[in-house]
Order: structure tokens, then sequence, then C-alpha cells
């Protein structure tokens, strides 16, 4: 039996009509795209953390549903507290749990590098952000390329070779990724590499 998901003020929600799978397929099991939602907000150092969904949820881990309930509404919210303010993220964008849980768990994962490398979103308040679908960009422009790569700008060769390796496993579109962000994280890696030949770093 399916419980009624309150959803927070100010997000509209997605018709149903126009939802459907996350189109380059997360390669993820419904419990790992809930248990990323909470490794992404503990590198967040986000507190009074809240899963909601239109399911029941286990009470040994709270963040997850039961992994056979399917509500009507697949909808996914997650609330939690950071630098002394409340924040709401909501996901309806896809079809069932698992896709808008991963979606939520990407997108914090964005926010988080923008926000360790100072980049400023259009509109600077996180909590008055929609979030994005899952392959859009959460900034305008293009991102630097130690960005793209998650290291730091003056990150050693080793260190890029490193990051590299990890993030074109996940932008691989055999893993959930696609083509274009995986071309995006070869051409990063490129960049850097090239720095650190022309000896320009």
């Amino acid at each position: 039996m399916s419980e009624r998901l309150e959803w927070p003020a100010g997000f509209e929600r997605t018709p149903a009509d126009e939802r459907e799978s996350y189109p380059h397929g997360f390669r993820v099991s419904r419990t790992a795209a809930f248990d990323n939602i909470l490794k992404e907000l503990r590198k967040m150092d986000a507190r009074n953390v809240q899963v909601k969904t239109a399911a029941p949820h286990t009470q040994a881990e709270p963040h997850r549903p039961y992994a056979d309930r399917d509500p009507d509404d697949p909808g996914v919210v997650v609330y939690f507290e950071r630098d002394g303010q409340q924040f709401a993220v909501p996901c309806d964008r896809w079809d069932n749990l698992r896709d808008n849980a991963q979606a939520i768990a990407k997108y914090l994962n964005a926010k988080r590098a923008l926000d360790r490398y100072g980049v400023q979103t259009v509109e600077s308040e996180f909590s008055t952000q929609a979030l994005p679908s899952a392959d859009e960009k959460a900034v305008g422009g293009e991102e630097p390329p130690y960005v793209v790569l998650d290291v730091e700008p003056d990150a050693s060769e080793a260190e890029v070779r490193h990051a590299f390796r990890e993030k074109v496993k996940d932008a691989h579109p055999d893993n959930g990724g696609s083509a274009t962000e995986f071309q995006r994280v070869r051409d990063a890696y490129d960049e850097l590499t090239a720095d650190n030949a022309g000896g320009s770093r």
C-alpha cells in the first residue's frame, strides 16, 4: 500500500504521463541508489537527513524503501540541514524510485564539486534551485577540466590519471553514463595532461 508523498512547496511536480525511465540506464540497484544519496550528503557534512518516498521504509535503514514496494508515485524527496539552513531536494522526473534516487545522488555530487571549487550557479541559493534532469548541466558554460575530474587545480599527473580512471568508468555508456559525458571526461584528461607535458603547470 502506498503512502502519500508530501511534496515540498515551490517545486513543480512532473505530470505522470511525462515520466519515463532514465534513458541512459543507471547501472545501480535501487538499494545502491538510495545509499548513494547518504554517501554524498555525508561528504557535505549534512545533518538531520530524511529521505521520503510514497513507499514504506525499513526500520533498520530508514533511508531505504522496502525492495518489493513500487508505489504509484515514484517521487523521492531528500531533506537535510547544512550550515544552519534547511534544504529540500526532490525529483520525480523518472518513472521509478531507483532512477529518481540516483538522479538526486548525481545532483548532490555535482553540487559538492561546485561548492568545492567556488563555482557559482545561476541561483546562488541551494534551497531554491529546482533539481535538473540527470543529463542537464548544473551550471551554464563549460567547467574547468580539474572540476570535471574532481581534482585540485595543481594536482599531479598521477593524481589526474587516477581521477580520470575513476570518472571514465561512471561516464562510459555501458555503465550508465553517456557518450557526451564520456567525451567530456576524456577531453578534461587530455587538457590537463597536455598542460603537464607542455610544462605550463
